[in-house]
Formats: structure tokens, sequence, C-alpha cells
């Protein structure tokens, strides 16, 4: 059994009306491809690249106009969505960076909230978003299994691998990857190093320039990437077949291996 994925790479705003309208872009572009699941970047109904802006004004809650509009758009479209956005929460001057999931009938399948915020390079994510606890989102789709985390999670491997032990066999990934020095390096290495020891896909959707780096791409269970955007806004395909993953289980079988396990609670 094979499923269709692509992701979708543009650069977002302040503008949400005009990051909306790309987003349903990109979503009516997949559908139209014949894709099943299309997964966009991270803060892709609002992105501001001013560390000191208030953005509580910009946040919406998960029944607010952005996440109704990308459920809207998947079942218009009969296309399973992944979308970061900024979400609203109740008696918290800061908000929660979130990425929601709707499958093909435009049903919400659940939320992902970020758990390690990006504190680091001279920047303070934390100033502005909070914290959540991890609670893993996986749902099944074409005979896999996805689970989701978002941007800096990658830097951090038990992540990835708590994922796996809950079922995953393929990690979607949005992201706002900030440039900087050797920063599109790292996210390669590090899409590829998580995709090699959990031997699991990687979807990887980031934004693109001029304050993030681009590169959204798809890596098979090998570290081998099989599709990518470059540095432009647009789509980036690929057929995932669960096969493949049995395949390189069964060849590097480094998760029956390994001798200890991760526990569920992160601190």
């Amino acid at each position: 059994m094979s499923i269709r994925v692509a992701v979708a790479q543009f650069g977002a705003t302040t503008d949400k009306e005009a990051n909306l309208a790309k987003v349903h872009a990109l979503i009516e572009r997949a559908a139209g491809d014949g894709l099943d699941l299309v997964v966009l970047p991270e803060n892709a109904m609002y992105s501001n690249p001013d560390a000191t802006a208030d953005i509580s004004p910009a946040a919406e809650s998960l029944d607010g106009p952005f996440a109704a509009a990308v459920r809207d758009a998947a079942k218009r479209h009969g296309i399973a969505v992944v979308a970061g956005m900024t979400e609203k929460l109740p008696d918290n001057p800061r908000c929660s960076n979130t990425v929601l999931a709707s499958d093909a009938g435009g049903e919400l399948i659940g939320v992902y909230r970020k758990v390690h915020l990006y504190d680091a390079f001279g920047y303070k994510e934390s100033a502005r978003i909070q914290p959540a606890e991890f609670r893993p989102l996986t749902f099944p789709l074409g005979g896999l299994t996805f689970g989701v985390m978002t941007c800096y999670d990658l830097r951090f491997p038990e992540i990835a691998r708590l994922l796996v032990d809950a079922g995953a066999n393929a990690i979607v990934v949005p992201a706002a990857w900030a440039v900087g020095p050797a920063k599109e390096d790292h996210w390669v290495t590090l899409a590829r190093a998580r995709a090699i020891e959990n031997t699991s896909y990687m979807i990887m959707a980031g934004q693109s320039g001029p304050a993030c780096t681009g590169q959204s791409m798809i890596i098979d269970p090998m570290g081998t990437v099989v599709a990518s955007a470059g540095e432009s806004e647009g789509l980036a395909s690929s057929s995932l077949l669960a096969e493949r993953v049995d395949q390189v289980r069964a060849k590097n079988p480094s998760l029956s291996n390994r001798r200890f396990t991760i526990a569920g609670t992160l601190t």
C-alpha cells in the first residue's frame, strides 16, 4: 500500500489573509495532483520575525477562522492536511505554537503543541510561546502511522523516538527553520539522522526565505532525500510505502537491537 504525500513550502508573514490564501492554494494544488496528505509549515497562519513583537492579538483558538478554513479546504478537496498556527491559550499571556491535523473529510484528527522552544542562536521563542507538555500526536493513513513534532524539536532525538515508540513510522515536521551560518546544513543533517536512527520516513515542511531556509523535503527510512522543494515557494511530493519501512527495518534492525527505552515524560 502506498500514500502520496507533499510538503508545501511558502514564507508566511503578518498578513493572515494572504497567508491563508497561500495555504488554500497549496492545498488545492496538492489535491489536484492526486495527493493524499499535504504538510504545511510551522506558523503557516501568522509569522512575525520580530522576536520582541506581541503576537497574542493574532492568535486564534482551534475553532477560530484559520483552523476552520484549513478543515474546510481539506474537506472540499478531499485531502488530509497538517498545518502550523499560533493558538490562543485561556488565561495565559503567552500563546501555543500549535500544529493541527485534519483528515480528508475535514474532521480534526488532533493537535500537537510544541515542546522544545527555540531559545537559541540569539532568539527566544519562550518570551512569546508557552512550552507544552509532551503528548504524542499520531494518526494512521495509507498503511503508515504518522507522528508529529515541530521545528526545533528536531534537535532532540527523544521526541522522534517517543513518536516511534507510540507507533509512528513516518514523522511529520512543520518548521520555520531560521536562516544563519550552517543552519541549512543542520536542517538536512538532523532530518536525515532522525530518519536513519528511527528507520522512518521524515516529512519536512519548512517556510521559505528570506527569514527561513526552505529546503522542505521527504526522506526515506534509509536516510535518502527522495523529494525536495529547494528554496522557492511550492510543493515537493513522493509516494510512501509501508513495505519500504519493513524492508529497511529488516536490514537495519536498530530499533529492536536497542538496550533501553525512553520514558514518556520529558522535563
